[in-house]
Protein backbone atom coordinates (compact mmCIF):
# COMPACT_ATOMS: atom_id res chain seq x y z
CA UNK A 1 0.00 0.00 0.00
CA UNK A 2 1.27 3.45 -0.89
CA UNK A 3 1.87 6.03 1.81
CA UNK A 4 0.02 8.94 0.22
CA UNK A 5 1.11 11.25 3.04
CA UNK A 6 4.61 11.17 1.51
CA UNK A 7 3.48 11.92 -2.07
CA UNK A 8 3.22 15.47 -3.39
CA UNK A 9 3.69 14.78 -7.11
CA UNK A 10 2.31 11.97 -9.28
CA UNK A 11 3.95 11.29 -12.65
CA UNK A 12 1.89 9.11 -14.99
CA UNK A 13 2.72 7.37 -18.23
CA UNK A 14 0.03 7.21 -20.92
CA UNK A 15 0.13 4.12 -23.16
CA UNK A 16 -0.32 0.91 -21.20
CA UNK A 17 -0.73 2.87 -17.97
CA UNK A 18 -3.75 5.15 -18.42
CA UNK A 19 -4.69 3.93 -21.88
CA UNK A 20 -5.15 0.31 -22.91
CA UNK A 21 -2.03 -0.80 -24.78
CA UNK A 22 -4.14 -2.91 -27.15
CA UNK A 23 -4.37 -0.03 -29.64
CA UNK A 24 -0.59 0.35 -29.89
CA UNK A 25 0.12 -3.37 -29.96
CA UNK A 26 -2.46 -3.94 -32.69
CA UNK A 27 -1.20 -1.03 -34.76
CA UNK A 28 2.52 -1.85 -34.64
CA UNK A 29 2.35 -5.64 -34.66
CA UNK A 30 -0.53 -6.22 -37.09
CA UNK A 31 -2.01 -3.19 -38.82
CA UNK A 32 1.17 -1.39 -39.89
CA UNK A 33 2.79 -4.53 -41.38
CA UNK A 34 -0.50 -5.22 -43.22
CA UNK A 35 -0.43 -1.73 -44.74
CA UNK A 36 3.25 -2.07 -45.64
CA UNK A 37 2.60 -5.41 -47.32
CA UNK A 38 -0.30 -3.96 -49.33
CA UNK A 39 1.84 -1.04 -50.49
CA UNK A 40 4.51 -3.39 -51.84
CA UNK A 41 2.20 -6.13 -53.08
CA UNK A 42 3.78 -8.66 -50.75
CA UNK A 43 2.61 -11.00 -48.00
CA UNK A 44 2.01 -10.01 -44.39
CA UNK A 45 4.81 -12.33 -43.30
CA UNK A 46 7.20 -10.59 -45.73
CA UNK A 47 6.32 -7.24 -44.20
CA UNK A 48 6.74 -8.44 -40.62
CA UNK A 49 10.16 -9.90 -41.44
CA UNK A 50 11.27 -6.44 -42.57
CA UNK A 51 9.61 -4.28 -39.93
CA UNK A 52 9.87 -6.25 -36.70
CA UNK A 53 13.69 -6.68 -36.67
CA UNK A 54 14.05 -2.91 -37.06
CA UNK A 55 11.63 -2.39 -34.18
CA UNK A 56 13.63 -4.72 -31.95
CA UNK A 57 16.90 -3.00 -32.91
CA UNK A 58 15.77 0.48 -31.90
CA UNK A 59 13.37 -0.37 -29.08
CA UNK A 60 13.78 2.05 -26.20
CA UNK A 61 15.56 4.61 -28.38
CA UNK A 62 14.14 7.95 -29.48
CA UNK A 63 13.56 6.74 -33.06
CA UNK A 64 11.37 3.89 -31.80
CA UNK A 65 8.87 6.44 -30.51
CA UNK A 66 9.24 8.92 -33.38
CA UNK A 67 6.43 8.90 -35.96
CA UNK A 68 8.55 11.07 -38.28
CA UNK A 69 11.20 8.34 -38.29
CA UNK A 70 8.70 5.62 -39.19
CA UNK A 71 7.08 7.77 -41.86
CA UNK A 72 10.48 8.25 -43.53
CA UNK A 73 11.67 4.68 -42.98
CA UNK A 74 8.57 2.95 -44.35
CA UNK A 75 7.33 5.68 -46.67
CA UNK A 76 3.88 5.40 -45.11
CA UNK A 77 1.61 8.10 -43.59
CA UNK A 78 1.87 6.80 -40.03
CA UNK A 79 -0.41 9.37 -38.39
CA UNK A 80 -3.14 8.81 -40.98
CA UNK A 81 -2.86 5.03 -40.55
CA UNK A 82 -3.15 5.38 -36.78
CA UNK A 83 -6.30 7.40 -37.28
CA UNK A 84 -7.84 4.51 -39.25
CA UNK A 85 -7.81 2.31 -36.13
CA UNK A 86 -8.25 5.09 -33.56
CA UNK A 87 -11.54 3.56 -32.42
CA UNK A 88 -9.39 1.10 -30.42
CA UNK A 89 -8.03 3.90 -28.21
CA UNK A 90 -9.59 3.66 -24.77
CA UNK A 91 -8.95 4.31 -21.10
CA UNK A 92 -8.05 1.50 -18.76
CA UNK A 93 -10.87 0.67 -16.31
CA UNK A 94 -11.29 3.26 -13.54
CA UNK A 95 -8.31 5.33 -14.75
CA UNK A 96 -10.60 8.36 -14.96
CA UNK A 97 -11.76 7.82 -11.36
CA UNK A 98 -8.13 7.69 -10.25
CA UNK A 99 -7.33 10.92 -12.10
CA UNK A 100 -10.39 12.59 -10.60
CA UNK A 101 -9.34 11.51 -7.09
CA UNK A 102 -5.83 12.84 -7.67
CA UNK A 103 -7.21 16.18 -8.81
CA UNK A 104 -9.43 16.43 -5.72
CA UNK A 105 -6.42 15.69 -3.51
CA UNK A 106 -4.63 18.80 -4.75
CA UNK A 107 -1.44 16.96 -5.70
CA UNK A 108 0.66 17.94 -8.68
CA UNK A 109 -0.16 15.49 -11.51
CA UNK A 110 2.01 15.41 -14.65
CA UNK A 111 1.67 13.18 -17.72
CA UNK A 112 5.06 12.06 -19.04
CA UNK A 113 5.02 9.94 -22.18
CA UNK A 114 7.43 8.72 -24.84
CA UNK A 115 4.64 9.15 -27.38
CA UNK A 116 5.30 11.51 -30.27
CA UNK A 117 3.33 14.74 -30.07
CA UNK A 118 1.21 13.70 -33.09
CA UNK A 119 0.29 10.45 -31.36
CA UNK A 120 -0.46 12.31 -28.14
CA UNK A 121 -2.75 14.71 -30.02
CA UNK A 122 -4.62 11.83 -31.68
CA UNK A 123 -5.21 10.14 -28.36
CA UNK A 124 -6.40 13.38 -26.79
CA UNK A 125 -9.02 13.55 -29.57
CA UNK A 126 -10.39 10.18 -28.50
CA UNK A 127 -9.92 10.35 -24.72
CA UNK A 128 -9.92 13.71 -22.93
CA UNK A 129 -7.08 13.72 -20.44
CA UNK A 130 -5.90 17.33 -20.49
CA UNK A 131 -8.19 18.49 -17.71
CA UNK A 132 -6.64 16.10 -15.18
CA UNK A 133 -3.04 17.29 -15.55
CA UNK A 134 -1.03 20.41 -14.86
CA UNK A 135 1.30 19.46 -17.74
CA UNK A 136 1.40 17.01 -20.63
CA UNK A 137 5.05 16.29 -21.44
CA UNK A 138 6.41 14.23 -24.34
CA UNK A 139 9.97 12.97 -24.22
CA UNK A 140 10.27 14.41 -27.73
CA UNK A 141 10.16 17.84 -26.09
CA UNK A 142 13.57 17.02 -24.57
CA UNK A 143 15.04 14.74 -27.23
CA UNK A 144 15.61 11.84 -24.81
CA UNK A 145 13.35 8.86 -24.02
CA UNK A 146 12.38 8.07 -20.44
CA UNK A 147 14.79 5.14 -20.51
CA UNK A 148 17.70 7.64 -20.36
CA UNK A 149 18.84 9.68 -17.36
CA UNK A 150 19.01 12.77 -19.56
CA UNK A 151 15.21 12.76 -19.74
CA UNK A 152 14.85 12.91 -15.97
CA UNK A 153 17.35 15.72 -15.60
CA UNK A 154 15.53 17.67 -18.33
CA UNK A 155 12.19 17.01 -16.61
CA UNK A 156 13.54 18.22 -13.26
CA UNK A 157 14.77 21.41 -14.94
CA UNK A 158 11.33 21.94 -16.51
CA UNK A 159 9.04 20.94 -13.63
CA UNK A 160 9.53 21.60 -9.94
CA UNK A 161 9.16 18.37 -7.96
CA UNK A 162 10.92 16.49 -5.18
CA UNK A 163 11.89 12.97 -6.37
CA UNK A 164 11.71 11.72 -2.77
CA UNK A 165 8.05 12.78 -2.57
CA UNK A 166 7.03 11.57 -6.02
CA UNK A 167 5.08 8.56 -7.28
CA UNK A 168 5.66 7.37 -10.85
CA UNK A 169 3.49 4.76 -12.61
CA UNK A 170 4.62 3.24 -15.91
CA UNK A 171 4.22 -0.08 -17.73
CA UNK A 172 7.87 -0.12 -18.89
CA UNK A 173 10.28 -1.90 -16.55
CA UNK A 174 13.37 -0.33 -18.14
CA UNK A 175 11.76 3.09 -17.68
CA UNK A 176 10.95 2.39 -14.04
CA UNK A 177 14.55 1.36 -13.44
CA UNK A 178 15.74 4.59 -15.01
CA UNK A 179 13.37 6.56 -12.75
CA UNK A 180 14.66 4.65 -9.72
CA UNK A 181 18.26 5.44 -10.69
CA UNK A 182 17.31 9.12 -10.85
CA UNK A 183 15.87 8.93 -7.36
CA UNK A 184 12.09 8.70 -7.78
CA UNK A 185 11.05 7.25 -4.42
CA UNK A 186 7.79 5.45 -5.16
CA UNK A 187 7.32 3.36 -8.28
CA UNK A 188 4.50 1.19 -9.60
CA UNK A 189 4.42 -1.03 -12.67
CA UNK A 190 1.28 -2.17 -14.52
CA UNK A 191 0.34 -5.85 -14.37
CA UNK A 192 -1.68 -6.03 -17.61
CA UNK A 193 -0.99 -3.07 -19.95
CA UNK A 194 -2.88 -4.70 -22.85
CA UNK A 195 -6.38 -5.79 -21.85
CA UNK A 196 -6.18 -8.61 -24.41
CA UNK A 197 -2.69 -9.66 -23.36
CA UNK A 198 -1.49 -11.75 -20.46
CA UNK A 199 -0.84 -10.56 -16.95
CA UNK A 200 2.91 -10.27 -16.57
CA UNK A 201 5.69 -10.50 -14.04
CA UNK A 202 6.72 -6.97 -13.05
CA UNK A 203 9.98 -8.17 -11.55
CA UNK A 204 11.10 -6.12 -8.54
CA UNK A 205 8.29 -3.59 -8.82
CA UNK A 206 4.91 -3.62 -7.11
CA UNK A 207 2.16 -3.39 -9.69
CA UNK A 208 -1.16 -1.70 -10.30
CA UNK A 209 -3.79 -4.42 -10.46
CA UNK A 210 -6.67 -1.96 -10.88
CA UNK A 211 -7.14 1.75 -10.32
CA UNK A 212 -10.14 1.29 -8.04
CA UNK A 213 -7.80 0.05 -5.33
CA UNK A 214 -5.61 3.15 -5.65
CA UNK A 215 -8.71 5.36 -5.45
CA UNK A 216 -9.72 3.58 -2.23
CA UNK A 217 -6.22 4.09 -0.79
CA UNK A 218 -6.25 7.77 -1.67
CA UNK A 219 -9.71 8.27 -0.19
CA UNK A 220 -8.70 6.48 3.01
CA UNK A 221 -5.67 8.76 3.30
CA UNK A 222 -7.87 11.84 2.87
CA UNK A 223 -10.19 10.65 5.64
CA UNK A 224 -7.31 10.22 8.10
CA UNK A 225 -6.08 13.73 7.27
CA UNK A 226 -9.42 15.36 8.14
CA UNK A 227 -9.56 17.04 11.56
CA UNK A 228 -11.64 15.24 14.18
Amino acid sequence: MLNWNTIDTVLLDMDGTLLDLHFDNHFWVEYLPRCYAARHGESLEWAKQRIHPLMRRIQGKMDWYCLDFWTRELDLPIVELKREVAHLIQLRPDADLFLEALQRSGRQVILITNAHRDSLALKMERVELRTWFQRLISSHDFGYPKEEQAFWHALRAEVEFDPERTLFIDDGLAILRSAREFGIAQLLAVRQPDSRGERRDTAEFDAVEDYASLVAQLQACEMTEQPS
